[in-house]
């Protein structure tokens, strides 16, 4: 199995059990997220406990139902960022990422970064925003939002920002 840090945290953002696509000459990964419940799962195994004499116990346990992506990496949702904060976080984002890169990966990056942030802006109001479990505001940050009419989010990292590791 593969998981994918984010270089500057080291907090795993997504894992190769998630399929993604690329956007942006591979700038940016678009995977798909979706809703799944936890917790107690009712399970009818035919018994009737009235008609056999017992008392029919009910579980205060409640089902929750929680987005993959997020429960699995332990992301954390930050507030919104209008149009000024977004641009200060990627302009700091580039400056810490570039130099850890490799020469040729990071003209790749370079190239493609500027388009990709614009469609970023484009979506702004609609996005969700997450960073790993350390919480690291001046790390990789990972983008959410619903597709039109979907039901399920659809996540985009910079994936130039994230280290293939083998578990």
């Amino acid at each position: 199995m593969l998981v994918y840090q984010d270089l500057l945290s080291g907090d795993e953002l997504l894992s190769d059990s998630f399929r993604y696509e690329e956007l942006f000459d591979g700038c940016l990964w678009e995977v798909e997220g979706k809703w799944v419940q936890q917790g107690p799962v009712d399970v009818d195994i035919g018994a009737n406990p009235s008609a056999e004499g017992g008392e029919e116990e009910g579980v205060d346990d409640q089902a929750v139902k929680v987005v993959d992506i997020v429960d699995t990496f332990r992301l954390q949702e930050q507030p919104p960022f209008d149009k000024k904060l977004f641009l200060g976080w990627v302009k700091k984002y580039i400056k810490n990422l570039t130099p850890k890169l490799e020469p040729e990966a990071a003209e790749v990056f370079k190239k493609n970064v500027e388009p990709a942030t614009k469609f970023l802006l484009s979506k702004l109001k609609d996005l969700q925003f997450f960073v790993g479990e350390s919480m690291a505001d001046d790390a990789s940050m990972v983008f959410a939002y619903y597709k039109d009419g979907a039901t399920n989010p659809t996540f985009l990292y910079f994936a130039h920002g994230l280290k293939e590791v083998k578990c």
